[in-house]
């Protein structure tokens, strides 16, 4: 660690911090947390130490204290240093929860040489060990998966891990959330990195499917089992013997196909419709559903036995406008897929363009973002992409009062009406998603009721759930 950054008002600290630099480091002063943030701005640090009153002026006012959000302003840059909280003896409780929310370590007031020297030491041991792991994990994906899997985001990284965890064994895999999160791929990566890699890999979209072809479609049927069945079919699972098949919204298929789904997963083997003889496979099978799979067993739509048995392992993929800080790695990657068909050597998104997409709430999710760039990409004349390139009233919510012309028919009261809305709705989402899904927090920090904050989120149709 060659640059490094404090940021107090203690003049014995910045002189103790002094008297452990070794050779070729450097340590540049800022008096203010203001004075901190610009020098952040300007220069790329490899440490920071912060006086916890510093941080405490970002908090937000709240009903508890919420060191996430204030610690953000000094994690504005992915390549943003560790940070490293100074804090009288006093103020430990305070900082301990800092460091639970995203800051490296803490030294108290006085700061001791040696202890700075053994924080430093600490985090360059951490370093490595993470560099160690991020190669590893790197190595474990193959292919285009590689620039698909890259994350910036807490809870995909999760996914990941607990991807990597699943995918050499046997277990059936159960994957939610909602539509356009990425569940067909992260099933085929499942598939990927498991020892049937060499034997077929078989998705079956269950919800394009008519309830009385379902059966037929999953488990075949004999010639003459129904009219139009004129020769014998092979089901798809029969195709996927040795291999894996991917049941994408299973919570769809019907009473009938559910009872010899579960046959399959409890014996491994089915009857073809119309057939007598038992068929055994040895197939792995990853489920996929958009929606609340026990809600619709309350509801008497989906078998609870048959739930426990896809349910074996589940993997939630958080939604898009959860994990904002993938966009740009997300963007990259599919600029790069879309030069590899089109060729026109787009090499990025404007500044401007990109505000435009991070403040978009992405209800369609990557599916939305994909469609999104595809059509930007054709359109775009210039070498990155920008905002006249992407449909206008999704630049409009960039600046809702700029661009939301009122029509003839409409009155002032209605223009104001729709503005606060907007505005409300969006609060909402950066608020749920802030605190996680919790709307006790949410509701505390609004300054507001949990009951009216639930009335709130039912009239702009968002689910604190699709939040966590």
């Amino acid at each position: 660690m060659k640059s490094m950054l404090v940021a107090t008002t203690d003049s014995s600290v910045k002189a103790s911090l002094r008297s452990a630099l070794k050779r070729g480091q450097r340590l540049e002063e800022a008096a203010s947390a203001q004075a901190c943030l610009d020098l952040m701005a300007r220069r790329r640090f490899d440490l920071a130490f912060v006086d916890i009153a510093f941080i405490s002026e970002h908090l937000p006012s709240g009903a508890e204290p919420d060191y996430a959000a204030a610690l953000k302003p000094f994690r504005a840059s992915s390549s943003g240093p560790p940070l490293i909280v100074l804090t009288p003896a006093e103020r430990i409780r305070q900082t301990v929860s800092a460091v639970k929310a995203g800051a490296d370590n803490y030294l108290t007031y006085p700061v001791d040489p040696h202890e700075v020297e053994l924080v430093i030491s600490g985090l360059n041991t951490r370093r490595q060990i993470e560099s160690e792991l991020e190669y590893l994990r790197e190595s474990f994906w193959r292919g285009e998966a590689q620039g698909l899997v890259r994350t910036r985001s807490p809870l995909m990284r999760e996914v990941y891990e607990k991807l990597e965890m699943v995918a050499p064994t046997r277990a059936t895999v159960l994957l939610t959330g909602e539509t356009g999160t990425g569940k067909s791929l992260l099933a085929r990566l499942i598939h990927m990195h498991s020892s049937r890699s060499g034997g077929p890999f078989v998705a079956v979209h269950c919800g394009s499917m008519p309830d009385t072809l379902v059966e037929s479609e999953l488990f075949g049927h004999e010639r003459g089992a129904f009219t139009g069945a004129e020769r014998r079919k092979l089901g798809k699972f029969q195709i996927a013997d040795q291999g894996t098949i991917f049941l994408d919204e299973v919570g769809t298929i019907s009473p009938a196909a559910q009872i010899k789904l579960l046959q399959v997963l409890q014996e491994g083997s089915f009857c073809r419709v119309g057939g007598e003889q038992d068929i055994s496979v040895d197939v792995r099978v990853v489920a996929a559903s958009n929606v609340d799979l026990a809600k619709k067993i309350s509801e008497g739509g989906f078998r609870d036995d048959l739930y426990y048995r896809l349910n074996v392992f589940a993997i939630e993929l958080p939604p898009l406008r959860s994990r904002r800080e993938d966009l740009p790695l997300l963007v990259s990657t599919l600029l790069e897929r879309l030069n590899r068909n089109y060729s026109k050597g787009i090499t990025g998104v404007d500044e401007l363009a990109m505000q435009v997409l991070s403040a978009y709430a992405w209800p369609g999710n990557i599916r939305e973002l994909e469609n999104l760039l595809e059509r930007a990409y054709i359109l775009e004349r210039g070498r990155s992409l920008s905002p006249a390139s992407f449909p206008a009233d999704l630049v409009a919510l960039e600046h809702p009062g700029e661009s939301d012309e009122p029509s003839e028919g409409q009155s002032l009261a209605e223009i104001r009406r729709r503005a606060v809305e907007e505005v409300e709705r969006r609060y909402l989402e950066r608020l749920l998603t802030s605190k996680k899904g919790r709307v006790d927090h949410a509701a505390a920090q609004a300054g507001v009721t949990t009951r009216q904050l639930r009335n709130l989120l039912a009239k702009y149709g968002l689910a604190s759930k699709n939040f966590k």
